[in-house]
């Protein structure tokens, strides 16, 4: 019998067969109107519960990128309930020959992470990934605006988290539960889901959004989706090496299209028809 053959840090480079690409499970969002942004009733609340931090980011004008909060209409949308796994975007590397995230150790992903969000891919590699998978299964999926990731994320209440305005270390994958990586999708379901069902908003990776990193208040169809090669695209939801400063529905960051890192995964999103 012949010996797998194994790269630097043993893992077997066997190929794994791929699975069929298949519809993304989307929940549906109605035509509506919703608080973005942080509040400065929302910094209060942090700066009593949190205020290890919260202070010092209010010192430091850290939540300005966050402010003013404003309300924002959207027409109806889908998005996913979990973020686009490992399994998934293997499909796709299969498939054309794609070259593998950074993060994999070889062709494939480690074995036991199929179920785990794919990450370590710029938006640049998920737009491959989503023109791909559109010709696999006729539909017409996107990545999420920054205000429809908002939106799914928070509901209509302006909370804090998806659960709530109190943190809570067992609804989701942060520094503080030490997992020390990625954990499958929808590990901390029901209980760390948002209002309308979305699972993993916050923790475990970052997600590619399609907006461009600008100042609020947002409005939508202002050239924020617009294609820029330099531009920063906004990217939500903290990540498991990260605290829970950044596991809030409204932090926000800016990243180049090229960027590639361990943190960043992505979910895809669908206009209603």
């Amino acid at each position: 019998m012949t010996k797998p053959k194994l790269n630097a840090e043993g893992w077997e480079l066997t190929p794994k067969a791929p699975h069929t690409a298949k519809p993304s499970v989307m929940i549906s969002i109605p035509k509506g109107s919703f608080l973005m942004g942080t509040s400065d009733d929302n910094i209060k609340i942090l700066q009593l519960k949190e205020s290890d931090w919260a202070y010092e980011w209010t010192d430091n004008d850290l939540f300005i990128a966050e402010q003013p909060q404003h309300q924002v209409t959207l027409p109806a949308f889908e998005i996913a309930q979990y973020p686009v796994t490992n399994a998934d975007y293997y499909t796709f590397i299969w498939d054309l020959g794609y070259r593998i995230p950074r993060n994999w150790p070889g062709y494939t992903y480690p074995d036991g992470t199929d179920d785990h969000p794919v990450v370590g891919v710029s938006k640049i590699d998920v737009e491959a990934y989503i023109q791909w998978y559109n010709s696999k299964t006729e539909m017409n999926y996107r990545l999420p605006t920054e205000a429809e990731w908002e939106r799914a994320a928070r509901g209509e209440d302006a909370r804090i988290y998806p659960w709530g305005n109190a943190f809570d270390p067992w609804r989701c994958n942060t520094a503080e539960s030490q997992k020390k990586g990625t954990t499958p999708v929808g590990s901390y379901s029901p209980s760390g889901d948002s209002p309308c069902g979305a699972a993993d908003m916050v923790g475990n990776t970052w997600e590619w959004t399609q907006s461009l990193f600008m100042p609020y208040p947002y409005r939508p169809n202002t050239n924020r989706e617009e294609i820029k090669p330099n531009g920063r695209y906004v990217v939500r939801g903290g990540a498991w090496y990260y605290t829970r400063k950044l596991a809030r529905c409204t932090a926000r960051e800016g990243v180049l299209p090229n960027h590639l890192s361990p943190s960043i995964g992505f979910r895809l999103a669908r206009t209603a028809s």
